[in-house]
């Protein structure tokens, strides 16, 4: 399905989302034209799902970044979602898992005391493991 070039293609991707066709296609050694009708091609099969900005988290005043394995005594998990519904803005994803644990939180926030007051808030709803991150 995809050929070297392609793979090319979406590796630049991922690293500069911002480049021009021109600049893409002097990479994978193709016209601008050519390149543009590949990535067209990506984005119709639906390989490339969008395009995006990496955000330094550090510099938005987040420096904590905290992993949390979330463990779930009974299977009605709706008050552990409402929680975090509540607290969006620290939450960076939500990921349901097998294995150890029923989901894996990744957050971010400004200070170790911010970060406590969220797991006192959390710990009424479920059992978890923290991690952080440190590089």
């Amino acid at each position: 399905m995809l050929d070297s070039t392609d793979r090319l293609i979406l590796e630049a991707l991922q690293a500069n989302s911002r480049m021009t066709m021109k600049e893409l296609g002097a990479h994978v050694h193709l016209t601008g034209q050519a390149t543009a009708t590949r990535v067209k091609k990506l984005e119709d099969l639906g390989i490339i799902e969008g395009y995006t900005v990496r955000v330094n988290e550090d510099k938005l005043g987040l420096p904590v970044h905290a992993m949390i394995t979330i463990f779930t005594s009974s299977t009605f998990h709706d008050p552990y979602l409402m929680f975090l519904e509540e607290h969006l803005p620290y939450v960076r994803n939500n990921y349901k898992v097998s294995g150890d644990g029923c989901y894996v939180l990744e957050c971010r926030f400004p200070s170790n005391q911010e970060l406590n007051a969220f797991l006192d808030g959390l710990s009424k709803y479920v059992n978890y493991k923290l991690s952080l991150v440190i590089n």
